[in-house]
């Protein structure tokens, strides 16, 4: 349905139509033509009163103001038609299709943008001075930023002198770093290039070393000129090497680092100047660590050595390199994320506070979450219905979680929708193992389906060798584990079963003490921690771990509560538990399961475990998992 027209705008609307329709006409018909333009050998008839009208650049040839050659008339032969004395004039570094998108738009507002002509369009436009269609080639490039050409963005930005586009090119591949300094393109940046792009203070780097291997990287790569062995880029990348390292920020690297990785480079030995300043600066933070290590004494000794750097000229307040300010990926943060079918949290445990990490409402309630080894957060679970699958229009929602835009992006559905399945991965391989079926009759499964996150596509792996369902499943080491669940006959399990997948095979097992199900399960101090759950007699509060290198299993202190479906999770080397099911007696006297949200951790020293929280928010039905987020990108709650 067609948007009302504001009465006020409507004679504006009515004249633009009316005049756009009127050109074309008279474009289509050779009628008033007084100027040709020859692109190439090719003939673009056109008017005069339109380029300038459109081209700052045309309308100061036609007026005689530019310092180019004034354009040709072409001189009327006698008894010659209407077309002929025509303005002539020859226009450089623009192909022809180039220059028909162009008049088409002047005439009609019509243009057609693709990835092969955006460029081109783009250049020709700055060229002859066009704004409107400037404007339109910078809209287009800036919605379509990818990992694959944002560096050829960011250096047409540069080019063709357009800030915006610079800017929003330079800052998609600051959020982006790590896989950006990786591409080929990288190295094909000049040293002007590159130092804008390393300068930023939006680079998502954890530590100031990526940044230095990566200039170090783009040296070694001959400067940006991709060539192969020793020759001129080389010479060239050595020569403006001290320029693009002032964009690193030495101060915020480690002494041992400076004095082991840095000033023993090779890169750095032509350029002595360069390696004294950074001597200074590695002086200054041993003596900034010392303080922090050693109190008084640090201080005794900086001030000894700010004696020793008034001697070279320079103390403390001269250290070369004096920019501290930190990179936006420093805002990294361990955090525990809290995965609810009504918003994601993510919860600090050492601020004890909460960000809001995202008011998605895609995730399903029913749902199991893992965090790969790379840091990638994924979703599985609930129930799709495609309408353009015959064969299987039913499958389960697959999401990733996008730590840029803070959102859930769907993935592939995840076909043979299932409930109660363990999460496990490997290998840039994502597993999802056993289950029940989300069909009539409820099968309990020992089918596996695997997710290649190379190629994005799901296949069929091993089956698990016994049919299982609400079993825990942990990753380590590049090997899976399946503890425990139940049977078909609704048993539970002591089983451990583990999936190597480089020999495609499934090997059982030192079986648990307790047969358990609907537990918490992590790994933790490369050993594999079990807690609480139920059991074929009723909810349990036993913990029990298992040393893999020795292949047995060992009682730990007991939960202070028996519980169900509570989570465990291993955060920078802290084991917490999070909320679960207890029971609690009724008004009647009955005991009823009762959710509780609270946060527990284990002392290692004491061997017990301490509650630290006793409600987290929207804990209720959600999964946990250990994961590191920038807190600058989330609200705090």
């Amino acid at each position: 349905m067609a948007l009302p027209i504001e009465p006020s705008e409507e004679p504006r609307i009515y004249q633009q139509t009316l005049l756009q329709d009127g050109l074309r006409d008279l474009l289509e018909n050779d009628r008033f033509v007084d100027c040709v333009l020859r692109v190439q050998g090719q003939a673009f008839p056109c008017h005069r009163l339109v380029l300038a009208a459109c081209s700052a650049h045309f309308r100061a040839l036609f007026l005689g103001d530019g310092d180019g050659e004034r354009p040709k008339r072409e001189e009327a032969e006698p008894g010659a038609g209407a077309g002929a004395g025509r303005l002539e004039v020859t226009v450089e570094h623009v192909e022809p299709e180039v220059m028909a998108t162009l008049l088409r738009y002047l005439y009609t507002s019509e243009v057609e943008l693709s990835d092969a002509n955006v460029q081109g369009v783009f250049a020709a436009a700055n060229l002859l001075q066009i704004p409107s269609a400037f404007t339109l080639c910078v809209s287009y490039l800036h919605q379509r930023l990818s990992l694959g050409n944002c560096l050829a963005v960011f250096k047409l930005g540069l080019l063709l002198d357009c800030p915006r586009l610079a800017v929003a090119a330079r800052d998609f591949a600051g959020q982006r770093f790590g896989l950006v300094c990786r591409d080929a393109e990288f190295l094909g940046l000049s040293a002007g290039e590159l130092s804008a792009l390393a300068a930023g203070d939006g680079l998502d780097v954890e530590s100031e070393r990526e940044v230095f291997e990566a200039v170090a990287s783009w040296a070694r790569g001959q400067g940006g000129k991709g060539a192969s062995g020793a020759g001129p880029a080389q010479a060239e990348a050595q020569r403006e090497l001290p320029l693009v390292l002032e964009a690193v920020r030495f101060r915020l690297l480690p002494a041992a680092y400076l004095r082991e990785r840095v000033e023993t480079d090779p890169l750095l030995a032509p350029h002595p100047e360069l390696l004294g300043r950074i001597r200074q600066v590695r002086v200054a933070k041993e003596a900034e660590e010392a303080e922090e290590e050693e109190g008084g004494e640090g201080k005794k000794k900086k001030e000894e050595e700010e004696e020793s750097g008034k001697d070279g000229g320079e103390g403390e307040g001269d250290v070369p390199f004096p920019n501290r300010t930190l990179r936006l990926g420093m805002f990294t943060t361990d955090l525990i994320l809290i995965v609810n079918s009504e918003a994601t949290v993510a919860y600090d445990p050492a601020g004890n506070c909460c960000y809001l990490a995202s008011a998605s409402t895609r995730v399903p309630r029913n749902h199991c979450s893992l965090v790969t080894a790379g840091n990638q957060m994924f979703v599985a679970g609930g129930l799709y219905y495609d309408e353009g699958s015959q064969e299987e229009p039913l499958s389960s929602f697959f999401l990733q979680f996008d730590p840029l835009d803070c959102d859930w992006l769907g993935m592939p559905p995840m076909p043979m929708p299932r409930c109660l399945f363990g999460l496990g991965e490997a290998d840039n391989a994502i597993y999802v193992i056993g289950g029940k079926e989300l069909k009539e009759g409820e099968e309990t499964l020992d089918s596996v389906m695997c997710y290649d996150r190379n190629t994005f596509k799901w296949g069929e792996s091993d089956p698990i060798p016994y049919e299982v369902y609400g079993h825990s499943v942990v990753s380590h080491k590049g090997l899976v584990y399946a503890i425990g669940g139940k049977r078909k006959d609704k048993k539970c399990l002591k089983k451990l079963c583990v999936y190597n997948p480089k020999k495609f095979e499934w090997k059982e097992l030192a079986p648990m003490k307790t047969g358990r199900s609907l537990f918490g399960a992590a790994i933790y101090k490369d050993k594999i921690w079990v807690a609480t759950g139920v059991t074929d007699s009723g909810l349990t509060a036993t913990v029990e771990v298992y040393d893999i290198d020795k292949n047995k299993w060992e009682d730990m202190a007991e939960f202070p509560q028996v519980r169900s479906s509570m989570s465990l999770v291993n955060l920078t080397d802290q084991l917490y538990a999070i909320g679960g099911f207890t029971l609690a007696q009724s008004e009647s006297g009955e005991l009823t399961p009762n959710e509780v949200d609270d946060v527990w951790k284990y002392d290692a020293d004491k061997k017990e475990w301490l509650g630290i929280l006793k409600e987290l928010p929207y804990a209720s039905s959600a999964t946990f998992l250990p994961v590191r987020l920038n807190i600058l990108r989330m609200t705090k709650m």
